[in-house]
């Protein structure tokens, strides 16, 4: 099994930014371009664990380069290279651990919103129409049932929350308000075409894609495609073969982990409990499947 890593330590290189999963850095002299790297942090209800999952990193990363490269006629995308021989001279001593699982990609400014398209009805969705039909300025129809697919893809972008808080869905208005009418209009069409391609492949392939969330920057005035994309930390992902509507699905992701910390008396606040080594190995196949399945790997 390959070794697991939790967090990266760059002398040379200057740390950005450390998210959930990824460490951003930047580099001397190169001031249009960043270093991006996954790592095997793994995060629940808004908490990193202590235990990553072996492998985890590369799996987003394959993954993103797969869709980068199937979705580049919809939008340009920030990535400059995955080969860690062709970054600047100052990454070079970190190629080993770099291999498979960064990116050198392009600065961008990015979007305040997070661009969520919906092809099926879940999550805080399906909780909030079951209050009322009319969610995020959508008039759905009466009487759908959980996971039940929706007539047309939905556009439902929210705001950024910091670590810790959770997102809030808002209406294109409200996205028009922050972002101005055309551009909002742009953010969704490309969202909503982005989605469905990959949506429409994935079906090719056994898997369902219930949702998913997009990360626009721009350059220049340039929308550009950034961050991950379509991997199961910002998507679900459903295998087809086992898809009932009317309840939730199983899923290529985070769900064993979800499900044994629910088993838990703990307040999803940190510090995170121990993982067994069972819930880390089911979850790390399940994202490897998602992996094989789409790439065909």
């Amino acid at each position: 099994m390959t070794d697991a890593v939790l967090t990266t330590d760059f002398p040379g290189l200057t740390l950005v930014h450390r998210g959930k999963v990824r460490d951003m850095y930047a580099i001397d002299g190169h001031d249009e371009m960043l270093l991006m790297v996954a790592t095997d942090r793994i995060s629940a209800y808004d908490v990193v664990m202590d235990d990553p999952v072996p492998g985890k990193g590369k799996v987003l990363t394959e993954l993103s380069l797969f869709w980068f490269d199937l979705l580049g006629d919809i939008v340009e995308n920030h990535l400059i290279s995955a080969d860690p021989a062709s970054y600047p001279e100052a990454c070079r001593p970190y190629a080993e651990l770099l291999a498979g699982r960064s990116m050198l990609v392009k600065k961008t400014r990015p979007l305040p919103v997070e661009c969520i398209v919906r092809g099926y009805i879940s999550g805080s969705f399906w909780s909030a129409y079951k209050k009322d039909t009319t969610v995020c300025g959508f008039a759905l129809p009466a009487g759908m049932q959980e996971s039940d697919r929706f007539p047309a893809p939905l556009f439902t972008p929210s705001t950024k929350a910091e670590i810790g808080d959770h997102d809030e869905n808002i209406s294109l208005d409200q996205l028009k308000d922050i972002v101005g009418t055309a551009r909002a209009e742009e953010i969704a069409d490309i969202s909503v075409r982005l989605y469905q391609k990959a949506a429409d492949y994935a079906l090719t392939k056994g898997i369902i894609i219930a949702d998913t969330k997009f990360e626009l920057g721009e350059i220049d005035g340039r929308l550009i495609l950034i961050d991950e994309v379509l991997t199961p930390d910002s998507s679900r992902f459903w295998p087809l073969d086992d898809y009932r509507p009317g309840q939730g699905q199983p899923s290529f992701d985070k769900q064993f982990l979800r499900d044994y910390l629910s088993s838990l008396d703990w307040d999803k606040t940190p510090p995170p409990p121990a993982l067994p080594r069972e819930i880390v190995d089911k979850t790390r196949l399940r994202y490897e499947e998602a992996l094989a399945r789409i790439t065909g790997g």
